[in-house]
């Protein structure tokens, strides 16, 4: 009976943990009026395909919701973290949608200083109370595989990442419009990806 009453307890702890870490992963429901901003480089720009089809001009469609576009083709995150401060005070959105770092991978940059300047892109959100869900950026080259600092940046902060998504798209060549950016067809996939992200975590209901 003991053993019962100890297995029902741990049960409930373990439920309860779950239910604070959904409800603290959860986003805010964007209201039809609300603004959500795309920041990134040209994955966010929409490199490789035309303007109307780029990931942020999609899930505008599919949101039903304003995305602006802020991407910035060639940006490293050191110039991002100086960038979105205006950025974010210009647009006032209610969301933010993080998307940067491929040109640091590209460019062997230091990994340590990208986790940096990311984690400060999200202060310069969270001090704004802007809400803010990352994308994981993969490393390119044979066998695709996110690059783990985005997983352990959205564990530490505590918010929505979308992973796996375009390691599998560029890793697809009916989807890339050359070896690091995606076509029409593949920033389609993206913009639905997003989409399901905000709809699971109640940005959409």
């Amino acid at each position: 009976m003991k053993s019962f009453s100890i297995l029902i307890c741990s049960i409930f702890v373990l439920l309860l943990l779950v239910a604070c870490d959904k409800e603290t992963n959860s986003l805010s429901f964007l209201r039809p009026n609300d603004v959500v901003l795309a920041f990134g480089d040209s994955l966010t720009t929409g490199v490789g395909a035309r303007p109307e089809s780029n990931y942020p001009a999609q899930l505008n469609r599919y949101i039903a919701r304003k995305v602006v576009n802020a991407g910035v083709s060639g940006e490293v995150s050191s110039e991002g973290v100086t960038r979105l401060p205006g950025v974010l005070d210009k647009v006032k959105p209610e969301l933010l949608i993080l998307c940067h770092g491929g040109n640091d991978i590209i460019r062997k940059l230091d990994r340590q200083q990208l986790k940096t300047n990311l984690r400060y892109m999200y202060e310069a959100a969270n001090q704004r109370d802007i809400k803010v869900v990352l994308i994981a950026v993969p490393q390119l080259g044979f066998g695709l595989e996110d690059v783990p600092l985005y997983q352990e940046l959205a564990d530490e902060l505590n918010i929505p990442l979308l992973s796996g998504t375009l390691k599998d798209l560029l890793s697809d060549n009916q989807y890339k419009s050359d070896p690091i950016h995606l076509n029409d067809q593949g920033y389609k996939k993206l913009a639905e990806a997003v989409a399901d992200l905000l709809d699971q975590n109640g940005a959409l209901h």
